[in-house]
C-alpha cells in the first residue's frame, strides 16, 4: 500500500477461480460463447495479477467469492478459497459459496465453511437454478445464518443466455437482482432475519431505482401479500450495496436515496471475466470523482467493510491470523 490512507481499503466484491486445465477453460469459454457472452479468449484467474491489481489500486484486502454451477464444484471452490486466505491472510477473506438450489446441501456447506474453513461470510446467487432466495425451502438456512449473525453477499447469475441479443452481464443481472430483492421484501425475509447482514451486488441492481414505485403501489388492493411503505423502509434500511460496475453518479444516487451513503461498500467485480483492468480502474475513478459522495463519504465506502467483517479486518491489521483449512 502506498500510504496509511489506503491500508484499510477492502473490496467486498471480488471473484476467483480454482486452478483448471487449458481444456477446461476452453470448454467454459465455448459455453459462454453459446450463451451470447463473447469473451475474446478463455479466462484464467491469476493470483499474481490479482495482487498486482490490488497494489496498484490501493486495495488492501479482497473478500473472495465464487459460486460455480454444481454443489460439488462449490465445495471444491470453497476449499481453494480457504487455502488462498490461509496463504495470504492479510490480503484475502472468503465468502463461502452456497448451492441454494439444494437447501439441505447449502446448510451443510454453510456449517462446514464456518467450522472447517473459517469463512468470513457467505455468498449466494439471487436465482440459482430457479430457486430464489425468498423460497420457503431456505428457511432453515436463513435461521442458522441469523443465529450466527452472518454476512451474506447476494450476487446475480451472470452465466445466463443473452437477452434480446445482449449478454446477461450487461444489464439482465440488474433485473434479476431486483426481482429477488423485491420477492424477499414481500416475504419479509430481511425483517424475519434481522441478524443477517445482506450485501447486494452492483449497487443493488435495479432495485433502488424501483423502490419508489414499490412504496407507491406495494399495498394496493390488487397486490397479493401487500407491503406498506413503512415495512419497505424498515427492511431496506438493513441492506448494504456494493459499487461493482456501478460507481457512476447515475447508479450511486438511487442507492444513496434508498439505503444511504453509510450502507454502501466498495466492490470492484475483479476476477470476473467481464471485468478488465480498464473497467475496474474507471469504476474506481468514478467513485472518487462522481461528485455524488463527499470525500469523507467516499473514504467511508472504501473502509466500511472492516466493520462488516471484523475478523478479516483483524487479519488485515495483523492482530489475528487465518486458521488453516482443516486437514491441511
Amino acid at each position: 500500500m502506498e500510504d496509511e490512507d489506503t491500508v484499510r481499503h477492502i473490496d467486498v466484491h471480488a471473484h476467483f477461480s480454482p486452478p483448471s486445465t487449458p481444456d477446461e477453460r476452453r470448454r467454459t469459454w465455448q459455453a459462454m460463447l453459446g450463451r451470447g457472452i463473447y469473451f475474446p479468449e478463455p479466462y484464467e484467474w491469476s493470483l499474481e495479477r490479482t495482487l498486482a491489481h490490488m497494489d496498484a489500486s490501493g486495495i488492501a484486502m479482497q473478500l473472495l467469492s465464487n459460486i460455480p454451477g454444481s454443489a460439488s464444484a462449490v465445495r471444491a471452490s470453497n476449499d481453494y478459497g480457504a487455502t488462498l486466505v490461509a496463504d495470504h491472510p492479510s490480503r484475502f477473506g472468503l465468502l463461502a459459496g452456497l448451492a441454494t438450489e439444494d437447501p439441505d446441501e447449502a446448510l451443510r456447506e454453510a456449517r462446514r465453511a464456518r467450522e472447517l474453513l473459517d469463512a468470513d461470510g457467505f455468498a449466494v446467487t439471487a436465482d440459482r437454478h430457479g430457486v430464489h432466495l425468498g423460497d420457503d425451502a431456505l428457511t432453515p438456512l436463513w435461521e442458522r445464518l441469523d443465529d450466527w449473525g452472518a454476512v451474506v453477499f447476494v450476487h446475480p447469475e451472470a452465466r445466463r443466455p443473452a437477452v434480446l441479443g445482449h449478454p446477461a452481464p450487461l444489464y439482465e443481472v440488474a433485473f434479476e437482482t431486483a426481482r429477488t430483492v423485491f420477492d424477499m421484501l414481500f416475504r419479509r425475509t430481511f425483517s424475519r432475519y434481522p441478524n443477517i447482514t445482506f450485501v447486494i451486488a452492483h449497487c443493488g441492481g435495479a432495485f433502488p431505482a424501483l423502490t419508489g414505485r414499490l412504496r407507491l403501489l406495494g399495498d394496493e388492493a390488487w397486490v397479493p401479500h401487500g407491503i406498506t411503505p413503512e415495512e419497505i423502509d424498515a427492511q431496506v434500511s438493513r441492506l448494504y450495496v456494493d459499487t461493482a460496475a456501478t460507481a457512476a453518479a447515475s447508479s450511486l444516487l438511487p442507492a444513496m436515496a434508498t439505503v444511504g451513503a453509510d450502507h454502501i461498500v466498495y466492490g470492484s467485480d475483479w476476477g470476473a471475466p467481464c471485468t478488465t483492468e480498464a473497467s475496474a480502474e474507471a469504476n474506481l475513478r468514478d467513485l472518487a470523482g462522481c461528485g455524488t459522495l463527499s470525500a469523507e463519504e467516499a473514504e467511508g465506502v472504501m473502509r466500511r467493510a472492516a466493520d462488516l467483517f471484523p475478523r478479516a479486518a483483524r487479519r488485515l491489521s495483523g492482530t489475528a491470523v487465518a486458521r488453516p483449512p482443516a486437514g491441511r
